[in-house]
């Protein structure tokens, strides 16, 4: 019997650890054919959404798809993105999160840290390139 993966589980964790912690969660998403978001926030065929429970409305982490309402330009809009689409989960205030693979099959690809030295406290549209980090 195949287990199931491991990746929504652990979006699922890291949304709830941002949030206990007062900190804003943002996935970067490789959007493809069956990924529902505005495609003109799409750059580089990826997009950053803020998951945070003030940025979203009727949010379910599921383990196929993550779904919600959220705001874009005060316009509210139906999202939703399938889970093996998510390359990253991290906090918007300290860069602390994981990356995974996109295609979902494997799970955690490796702890990250997206935080740049002195970044703005502007999100940037997409997240900086990570750093693999080795832990033993």
């Amino acid at each position: 019997m195949e287990l199931p993966s491991t990746k929504p589980y652990l979006l699922r964790a890291l949304w709830e650890w941002c949030c206990d912690n007062g900190l804003t969660p943002h996935i970067a998403v490789e959007v493809d054919e069956r990924t529902r978001v505005p495609r003109e926030f799409v750059r580089g065929g990826q997009i950053v959404l803020n998951l945070g429970p003030t940025a979203t409305n009727k949010l379910q982490m599921g383990n196929e798809l993550i779904e919600f309402q959220a705001r874009f330009n005060g316009v509210a809009r139906d999202l939703s993105v399938p889970v093996g689409r998510v390359t990253a989960i991290y906090a918007r205030e300290n860069g602390a999160g994981m990356a995974f693979e996109v295609d979902g099959q494997s799970s955690v690809a490796a702890e990250m840290d997206f935080a740049a030295p002195d970044a703005p406290e502007e999100p940037p549209p997409e997240p900086p390139r990570p750093k693999l980090q080795r832990i033993k």
